[in-house]
């Protein structure tokens, strides 16, 4: 099945990484929230969706198996095995799946670094936490409370503003991203991947230096 970087005609380069052994534990998630579905494919709330795709591109790696109410994958980036995962119990009930995985891996809140989209940055943008409150993404917000915790880090992806305060929330994030701002969501994703592979490695401080702009 193609990418929908190859559906979007994106050219990704590859990152170089250190071969997969295969032998380390899993330390880590990254949990990346968005809708199932083809309908939902390109709409805003799937940029957590669109950067497992640009994870798995610049990795040469592929989401191969159902499990955690996900789809999922052990991923190997350097030394770090991590669990890329897409929740496929709908936004809004993402912390179900998460809280399955951490139950199952043992990993703290502090290793599980969750990706989504936000409607208070402009497209083209992106924000790195530690840690925080939901700011008003359902998702996080469910997650915070299946693991009773909201410290563990986040890539928040910029996905616009909305025209107007009283604009309906759910139909401006559900609506696909417009082809005029395509070209510079595609450069988002890419930075926030590459902002994920920087807090795997536990340089937060210089991610947050770096991306948060």
């Amino acid at each position: 099945m193609k990418s929908i970087f190859e559906i979007l005609g994106i050219q990704v380069k590859e990152k170089n990484i250190a071969e997969d052994s295969g032998s380390a534990p899993v330390s880590a998630i990254v949990a990346c929230l968005g809708n199932p579905g083809r309908e939902y494919l390109f709409t805003r709330h799937n940029a957590g969706f669109m950067c497992a795709d640009m994870i798995c591109e610049k990795l040469s790696e592929r989401l191969t198996r159902s499990k955690f109410s996900s789809l999922c994958s052990d991923i190997t980036y350097k030394d770090i095995r991590f669990l890329l995962m897409k929740p496929q119990t709908f936004m809004n009930n993402s912390g179900q799946a998460v809280r399955e995985a951490a139950a199952f891996y043992k990993i703290p809140a502090q290793k599980i670094i969750v990706v989504s989209d936000d409607i208070m940055l402009d497209v083209g943008r992106i924000r790195i936490r530690s840690k925080g409150s939901d700011g008003g993404q359902k998702g996080l917000k469910s997650i915070i409370y299946q693991l009773q915790s909201d410290e563990f880090p986040r890539v928040r992806i910029g996905v616009g503003k909305k025209p107007s305060a009283d604009y309906d929330t759910a139909a401006w994030v559900l609506a696909d991203i417009p082809a005029g701002d395509r070209a510079l969501f595609k450069d988002a994703l890419s930075r926030a991947a590459d902002a994920v592979f920087m807090l795997l490695e536990g340089k937060s401080q210089e991610a947050m230096n770096i991306y948060n702009g």
